[in-house]
């Protein structure tokens, strides 16, 4: 592992890989040191985040190398207290696709030299991590693409527009738009749940999270439509 300054608040920590990285960033939270604002992995990285009244980047950047994100003996206040972030496990999260809303099926078979159903099949029975969020609020980073679906570019044009809930794929990754945007990524589906409520702060999926999809038709679509995305029992 290596770290680096970023900012002044912040240090970045390179790991091996992303399950690394996932790893550490839940051992940050975990020990919450009560310098801690935040720790955000992306991909083989994680950004931790703090407070530059208590401690410097060359503490943090030590502790980081030094403890792995387990908690030193001095990350306890006087009274005892910790930091604020309380470690969260990876939850699991179906997501139901319409197919049919397809924009770019067709391109992403000529380029896979598949069928459709075969493009749906490999979609819906691979297990996906999220490995990021970002570009909007709320957008999951999805990988990895079974092998057969890799290597499909992006649009040579951005559309102006993608409608929520549009379920994308380009060279190794998958993603769900959670809101109107532009954007160039293959379209192969839709979902109707919501994914995203920045008005409401409702962000269910996180960093770490195992996401898979499930085809629905169109008439379950309309059924479905509007209803938030709830991991199983959530």
């Amino acid at each position: 592992m290596r770290v680096a300054p970023l900012g002044d608040q912040a240090v970045l920590a390179y790991c091996d890989d992303e399950a690394a990285a996932v790893r550490l960033a839940a051992a940050v939270r975990a020990a919450a040191p009560a310098w801690l604002h935040d720790a955000v992995p992306a991909y083989a990285s994680v950004g931790v985040f703090f407070d530059a009244d208590q401690v410097d980047a060359a503490r943090v950047g030590a502790w980081v190398m030094a403890s792995g994100g387990r908690e030193p003996p001095e990350a306890a206040d006087s009274q005892g207290t910790r930091g604020a972030h309380a470690p969260r496990s990876p939850k699991s999260f179906t997501i139901p696709v319409c197919y049919e809303m397809a924009q770019d099926l067709p391109r992403v078979c000529e380029h896979t030299g598949l069928p459709a159903d075969d493009v749906i099949r490999l979609h819906t029975a691979a297990a996906f991590t999220v490995y990021a969020i970002g570009f909007v609020p709320g957008f999951p980073y999805l990988g990895y693409l079974p092998a057969d679906l890799c290597g499909v570019g992006r649009l040579p044009s951005p559309r102006v527009r993608v409608e929520p809930g549009s379920v994308g794929l380009t060279g190794r990754q998958t993603g769900v738009y959670p809101l109107p945007r532009p954007g160039g990524w293959n379209l192969i589906g839709r979902t109707p749940l919501t994914i995203v409520d920045v008005a409401a702060g409702f962000f269910p999926l996180r960093v770490g999270d195992a996401v898979r999809f499930a085809r629905i038709d169109e008439k379950r679509f309309r059924e479905l439509e509007g209803e938030r995305l709830n991991c199983p029992g959530g």
